[in-house]
């Protein structure tokens, strides 16, 4: 017989406090079997779900988007086209995560420019640092507007 979990000893294991497993059951994301007393009890699958559940919103998904991703282990027959919509999200999902790594890397070579520009100031580094500024500009607005073209470059200190 498989062994059952209560809530206080899931909510231990993950890390995950009582409140929000009592949540998670009442919006219908994960929903443990209940005894005739009405305790829930969390299978080891439970468990799979929550940690997913933990490791999606950690990836900045939506508890919707949970719900849509974690559905598709419990639909049977499911139309494969379905199977298709939920990898187009999950790839447009992590195409939108790796673009925050690589915004995220540019602002800790900012953080590190910036860092050592005032380290041991001088115009070259200073210019270096307001390249930076205006890439990670330019990625955030998409477009540079026309009166910061002359921005920090003009800065001489």
């Amino acid at each position: 017989m498989e062994k059952l979990y209560s809530i206080q000893e899931a909510s231990r294991i993950l890390g995950i406090s009582k409140d929000t497993l009592r949540y998670y059951d009442r919006i219908g994301i994960v929903s443990p079997s209940r005894k005739d007393n009405r305790y829930r009890r969390y299978s080891k699958d439970d468990l799979i779900d929550l940690m997913n559940i933990q490791i999606m919103q950690y990836a900045d998904f939506s508890l919707d988007e949970i719900r849509g991703t974690l559905s598709i282990r419990k639909m049977e027959n499911i139309d494969p086209v379905h199977y298709e919509e939920v990898s187009a999200f999950l790839d447009a999902k992590n195409a939108e995560t790796r673009k925050k790594i690589a915004h995220l890397e540019k602002v800790s070579q900012l953080l590190n420019i910036a860092a050592e520009t005032l380290r041991n100031f001088n115009v070259e580094s200073d210019q270096r640092l307001a390249k930076i500024v205006r890439e990670i500009y330019k990625d955030i607005r998409r477009n540079e507007p026309e009166n910061f073209k002359g921005g920090c470059d003009d800065h001489q200190g």
